[in-house]
């Protein structure tokens, strides 16, 4: 796989993890959303993030999701997959898997120790890129995941690395801004993308987001907002962005909640329901909730282009 290629521009879905009633990866429903999310303008599609469930995931399973994407998209887009695990061997025996399954992209998370010295991910980090060789980014996301590298360490791992080109962060539309210009001071350019449901959208691509990696819940709004600042209607991205606010709010109160009810307000735009949760179960009352925001936003739809 050759280096230094930029990623695609634009808001990325990260894939649910939908369970079937007996309690399997429900691949019709992943299926589906890669059809959906495709069809409101995805340029790449990522699979085994947060909100994959991938801490609930066997390695079976994982490997069944990257089989399922890869198979489905048939390169119809580029297929990116987070990649985990707490030793450089394990991460680098998934890269290979979905490298051998088509992915053009791996997003490296950090492994689940804590306290240990930043050298100790810089160096984590280092040997994976080295030994796969493969297009990648990481996960800087000290506010979900409780360690990060500083602007100062991701410009040297770029520059160690050529084949680092993207960085996943997670955090304040500041922070991100903060992160860009310290980088651009030390000589490094990387494609950058925050999270975070899409909260903050519009002032994210002011900092100078290439995009915004995010659950499918809301996903064709987002594609709207992203396309109108690309085009300079700035005034129509910020309406367009109040209009989806409040689902965002909702979903984004913790992990839990984007995993038991943005997965079903994704799935009730989708035409499907949820038969499973290996999480948190829902309550009546954010059933209600969630259903009220599903019906405001409407069924998915395509992207509408100008």
């Amino acid at each position: 796989m050759p280096n230094h290629q930029t990623p695609p521009s634009g808001m990325w879905p990260v894939l649910y993890a939908y369970f079937d009633a007996l309690n399997r990866i429900d691949r019709e429903a992943t299926r589906k959303q890669i059809d959906t999310t495709i069809a409101a303008g995805a340029p790449a599609i990522v699979t085994l993030g947060l909100a994959t469930e991938v801490n609930r995931l066997s390695d079976d399973e994982k490997r069944t999701m990257i089989d399922d994407c890869a198979a489905h998209i048939a390169g119809r887009v580029p297929l990116a997959v987070t990649i985990s695990g707490d030793t450089v061997e394990r991460q680098v025996a998934l890269a290979s898997y979905a490298l051998e399954r088509g992915a053009s992209w791996l997003i490296l998370q950090p492994p689940s120790m804590r306290n240990e010295p930043e050298s100790f991910y810089y160096d984590f980090f280092a040997s994976v890129l080295e030994r796969t060789g493969a297009n990648a980014g990481i996960q800087n996301a000290p506010e979900y995941l409780g360690v990060g590298l500083s602007a100062e360490s991701i410009a040297a791992l770029a520059a160690e690395r050529p084949n680092f080109r993207l960085l996943k962060g997670e955090g304040p539309a500041v922070t991100i801004r903060a992160t860009i210009e310290r980088l651009r001071a030390l000589d490094q350019t990387l494609a950058v993308f925050n999270g975070r449901g899409g909260q903050e959208l519009v002032d994210n691509l002011r900092a100078g987001c290439d995009g915004l990696i995010v659950a499918p819940d809301a996903f064709d709004r987002q594609v709207a907002i992203h396309g109108a600042f690309a085009e300079g209607r700035e005034d129509e991205a910020e309406s367009l962005y109040a209009q989806v606010l409040p689902e965002i709010a909702f979903v984004m109160q913790s992990l839990e909640t984007l995993t038991c009810y943005g997965k079903r307000i994704a799935a009730w735009r989708m035409g499907f329901d949820v038969l499973h949760d290996r999480g948190a179960r829902p309550t009546q009352f954010g059933i209600e909730c969630a259903r009220r925001f599903a019906q405001r936003l409407g069924p998915t739809s395509r992207v509408l282009r100008r």
